[in-house]
């Protein structure tokens, strides 16, 4: 199973099957935004989990965390959080007590398989743009040396919306890094009250175990990329790209960036459902959350409810292009 050569759909959905059964246990009655939060594990991006307090965003990022047998910190962003808590520092090295005058680096917390930027917006822009390289590199520099990060390094932050006090709204280099930007939304009258029968934030989250082992989620992503997509159906998903730059009402369309992630999660979408070729079914279902937050608006860029017309031209754009038969 270690040896990403022997990975076959078969496989592959049989794990990431586990992977969101696992987490679905803590976070009751939202199996879709479970789905799509374990393929950006597995397809190597990083999460962006966007949405008002209390709808289970730091239960979903911790159960994540707790299915996957590596290691896990979880940072709590604040407004005087520096660059060096993130990342670590050079530090005197001691022997026998006494300092040498050689300094040693001391790793900060994002050396972890797991990184859990909790509330990501209430920090400081300089503290943000800390994590640009670690995101993109799997790596990070530190007085001119590089440091290379576990693998796999996966980030899924949560962020309040822009229009709550003291929140600074991530740039759009910082979102670029994002692959899927996921809203939650509230339950179901029906999942609610399962919710408060059980409180399976409390009860069942503490007892989660590990469900898959980091070479497997790097042997998910070897296999993830032997899914084929035909000259069609990639002219079709860079179609979608090119209109949101040609649409009236954005001002900033997708990069480059934006189009190899929906190609990689698109790819990881095929794998989990058992086929090694990709569809226009995988394209349409991961457009939206994959290109939503990578556009700003000509005349509503971090507004309240930006976010949210965002979405709604993308999935009107999805509708009216023309797909491949």
């Amino acid at each position: 199973m270690g040896n990403a050569e022997l990975l076959d759909p078969k496989q592959a959905a049989a794990l990431g099957a586990r992977l969101r059964a696992n987490v679905e246990r803590a976070l009751r009655g939202k199996p879709e935004v479970v789905a799509r939060a374990t393929l950006g594990l597995i397809a190597g991006g990083h999460v962006l989990l966007e949405d008002v307090p209390g709808v289970g965003k730091t239960t979903l990022a911790a159960a994540l965390a707790r299915s996957l047998a590596g290691s896990f910190r979880r940072v709590q962003f604040t407004s005087d959080l520096l660059p060096s808590d993130l990342l670590g520092a050079s530090v005197p090295e001691l022997a026998g007590g006494r300092p040498t005058g050689a300094l040693v680096f001391q790793p900060g917390p994002l050396f972890a398989n797991v990184v859990l930027a909790d509330e990501i917006n209430r920090a400081s822009p300089k503290t943000q743009s800390a994590l640009l390289e670690a995101m993109s590199e799997a790596a990070i520099t530190v007085d001119g040396v590089t440091h290379p990060l576990p693998e796999p390094f996966f980030v899924v932050a949560t962020q309040n919306p822009i229009e709550h006090y003291g929140t600074n709204p991530l740039p759009e280099s910082q979102l670029d890094r994002f692959m899927l930007r996921l809203e939650i939304g509230y339950p179901s009258a029906a999942d609610e009250a399962n919710v408060l029968r059980d409180d399976p934030a409390a009860n069942e989250l503490p007892k989660l175990g590990a469900v898959i082992e980091p070479a497997q989620v790097l042997a998910l992503r070897a296999a993830a990329l032997r899914v084929k997509l035909s000259d069609a159906l990639l002219a079709y998903l860079l179609g979608l790209v090119a209109e949101t730059r040609e649409h009236d009402a954005i001002a900033l369309g997708a990069s480059t960036r934006a189009a190899l992630a929906l190609r990689h999660a698109v790819q990881v979408h095929a794998l989990l459902d058992e086929r090694d070729y990709a569809i226009p079914e995988d394209v349409q279902a991961l457009a939206v959350d994959v290109l939503a937050h990578r556009i700003s608006l000509a005349a509503r860029a971090g507004a309240p409810g930006a976010a949210a017309e965002a979405r709604w031209i993308l999935r009107e754009i999805v509708e009216r292009a023309p797909v491949p038969l």
